[in-house]
């Protein structure tokens, strides 16, 4: 049986942060240690992280991944490991870079946009993402290589993405919206539509 998703639709950064600071503190209360996160990069989640640091949270307990990067130095504008840390940078949250060796962690929520092709993180139609892939971390080269970012990419997986306790997307714009849906009913085969129809958690879209 397929998990139905919440669509909350017209929401601001700012509800959309109250929202996911809402999420942190829930996960902050249910356990003692570290609460991981994964988030995405692009340009849509830069101005709710601004939202989110407004919030009074347990900062230092909370670790934000992101759910995947270019293969380019940390202080390159086009990476979200430096991207998030600089947003970041004043909460006391820790940032993790996230490369192809390391062991990502269990995440009580992963954060997840979608491009007009259907990608979710890195995972690309062309790299043909599966959700019973063995490993939780690849390096991927997208095909066609995305004009405003030419890079290799290191991303998090179908399979590691399926373990998180619970999933969020921001999809912002009616044609990206349409195909989401699209995807969640299964009426097609992207990446975001094997992610949506292996998921057995709870999945929030925001719009």
């Amino acid at each position: 049986m397929l998990t139905e998703i919440e669509y909350q639709k017209g929401w601001s950064d700012a509800d959309i942060a109250d929202w996911l600071a809402q999420q942190l503190n829930d996960a902050l209360a249910q356990r003692e240690g570290t609460v991981a996160v994964t988030v995405p990069g692009g340009s849509t989640p830069f101005p709710i992280f601004e939202e989110l640091a407004k919030h009074d949270l347990d900062w230092q307990r909370l670790e934000f991944w992101p759910g995947d990067d270019r293969c380019v130095p940390a202080d390159h504008e086009a990476s979200n490991y430096g991207r998030l840390s600089a947003a970041l940078s004043d909460t006391g949250a820790s940032v993790v870079e996230l490369t192809e060796d390391k062991q990502a962690p269990h995440f009580a929520l992963a954060w997840l946009g979608m491009g007009l092709d259907g990608h979710v993180a890195s995972l690309f139609p062309n790299t043909d993402p599966q959700a019973d892939d063995p490993r939780q971390v690849r390096r991927l080269t997208p095909d066609p290589l995305p004009p405003e970012a030419p890079f290799d990419r290191v991303t998090l997986t179908l399979s590691k993405l399926l373990t998180a306790e619970a999933l969020m997307f921001v999809v912002r714009g009616e044609d990206k919206l349409a195909l989401f849906e699209e995807a969640a009913r299964g009426d097609n085969d992207l990446p975001v539509a094997r992610l949506l129809q292996a998921a057995r958690m709870r999945i929030a879209c925001f719009s």
